[in-house]
């Protein structure tokens, strides 16, 4: 078993309702691939690349998982086409139902054809290191070997705005749910 950081986005609505449902909804799918332990708070950010969208809604679930990193971004995407997420259309970086990306998966430097862990943007997008510092500051990068408060510090000493991207939200739905073990 290793420990999976999933990244999780969204700004459109999907069949189970707000970007706040869908991203519940799809830790209880998470759950299904090992055990959730842990979850972050819900994040309301700043869209990047492309700005005319709404705000994201992000979060970091902690899954512990057998499956190798293959396997588990096969079945991220399979949760995220669940949710109407249709990865051939739509504009890069543009507006979605349900993005699901491995940010970390244990010690794990995997670089192959549609996979790279850990994530290639990972020390760059202050949507992502904030909740993932939330829920596990001392976990490491194993390239830099930086932690994600050490990544998170740097990120923000070299662009301070990047504080103001990431707005920490409240939602009920996100806090009865999610399938988080105890």
């Amino acid at each position: 078993m290793q420990t999976a950081y999933i990244g999780m986005g969204a700004n459109l609505p999907s069949a189970v309702g707000s970007p706040e449902a869908t991203l519940a909804a799809a830790v209880t799918r998470l759950a299904g691939l090992g055990r959730v332990t842990a979850k972050s708070s819900l994040y309301s950010t700043a869209p990047v690349g492309f700005a005319g969208q709404p705000r994201f809604i992000n979060a970091v679930a902690a899954l512990e998982t057998s499956l190798t990193p293959r396997e588990l971004l096969d079945e991220l995407l399979r949760i995220e086409k669940i949710f109407g997420r249709d990865r051939s259309a739509g504009v890069p970086n543009g507006p979605r139902t349900l993005d699901l990306d491995i940010l970390l998966m244990g010690d794990l430097v995997v670089i192959e054809s549609g996979i790279e862990i850990p994530h290639l943007r990972l020390a760059d997008r202050a949507f992502v290191l904030v909740p993932l510092n939330e829920i596990a500051p001392k976990v490491r990068d194993p390239r830099s070997a930086m932690t994600a408060a050490e990544l998170l510090k740097r990120l923000l000493a070299k662009r301070p705005s990047a504080a103001d991207e990431v707005v920490k939200m409240e939602a009920e739905i996100w806090r009865a749910g999610g399938g988080v073990a105890g």
